[in-house]
């Protein structure tokens, strides 16, 4: 990030993990995407200082526990600067989406990918689980958080569409740099954001580039997306980056310098950072 430039108040990371302190809420796998040193609530707060954010939305981590407690208690502890996005199973009972929802979740984390032409998920709920679920998640305001693809996307929609919610879609919508904005399911998932019921986060550009550092082979999808309709964008820097090795580990400020460089306008900035994740999430 240029070191005269300074985020607008109350900018907000729209998609983070917290894991730990271990000894209260003990991680239930192990492996790539389960970091082996704990990222509590308390270390995220230091690193948006540093960058200049002040609140931002904890989508909870598989790794971190199925029952989402680490993520309800940052909630709780914090009110005015977190909101939730969690992983649930369909027999979940009211009491506890009540007592969720009172806490700030809004939404629930489903990982949908394709394999044999079916979908399916890589953990959480999967998609026959959220059909279930979708109407107890609409009248609490939620919505469904969705990692998939593009091209899926494509695909799918009709059938997501039948359901009673709005939709995010995370990390510019996973696809690859190399498949180019020319590529059909971004192409077409750009004219979805039209229409009022999808949005999608300005993240994982780390994720999604075949070049590394600085990501430049992904800003024509991030400059794509703001041109088809900055009013359902927000940002997110993925901390603490799980799944990466030392070697790719993302800084922060280099993800800002990409967001930075691609949304050149300070109002769409401001758009995107601060006024769009008070409206998906209710701050």
């Amino acid at each position: 990030m240029p070191a005269d430039y300074r985020l607008p108040d109350g900018s907000c990371d729209c998609h983070v993990h917290i894991y730990g302190p271990y000894d209260r809420f003990p991680m239930v796998q192990e492996g790539r995407f389960t970091p082996a040193q704990p990222n509590p609530v308390e270390s995220l707060f230091a690193m948006w200082e540093s960058i200049g954010v002040s609140r931002g939305v904890i989508v909870h981590a598989l790794g971190a526990g199925p029952d989402n407690e680490v993520t309800l208690d940052a909630l709780r502890r914090f009110p005015d600067r977190l909101r939730g996005v969690a992983v649930l199973q369909p027999d979940v009972t009211d009491r506890r989406l009540n007592e969720m929802t009172d806490a700030g979740f809004k939404g629930a984390r489903i990982n949908m990918l394709r394999q044999d032409g079916k979908p399916v998920s890589s953990g959480g709920m999967d998609f026959e689980g959220l059909k279930a679920i979708a109407p107890r998640l609409a009248e609490r305001g939620w919505h469904a958080q969705l990692w998939i693809e593009t091209g899926d996307l494509d695909e799918l929609a009709p059938i997501l569409e039948k359901l009673p919610l709005n939709f995010v879609i995370d990390h510019m919508g996973r696809t690859m740099a190399d498949k180019g904005v020319e590529f059909r399911g971004f192409q077409t998932f750009c004219e979805r954001l039209k229409d009022g019921r999808y949005w999608c986060k300005l993240s994982g550009a780390d994720r999604n580039t075949r070049k590394g550092t600085p990501y430049d082979d992904t800003e024509r999808f991030m400059e794509a997306l703001v041109q088809a309709n900055s009013d359902r964008l927000v940002w997110g820097s993925d901390w603490p980056h799980v799944g990466h090795t030392p070697q790719t580990l993302p800084a922060e400020n280099d993800l800002l310098r990409m967001f930075i460089k691609c949304v050149p306008d300070e109002s769409i900035r401001r758009k995107i950072l601060v006024d769009n994740p008070v409206r998906l999430y209710g701050f």
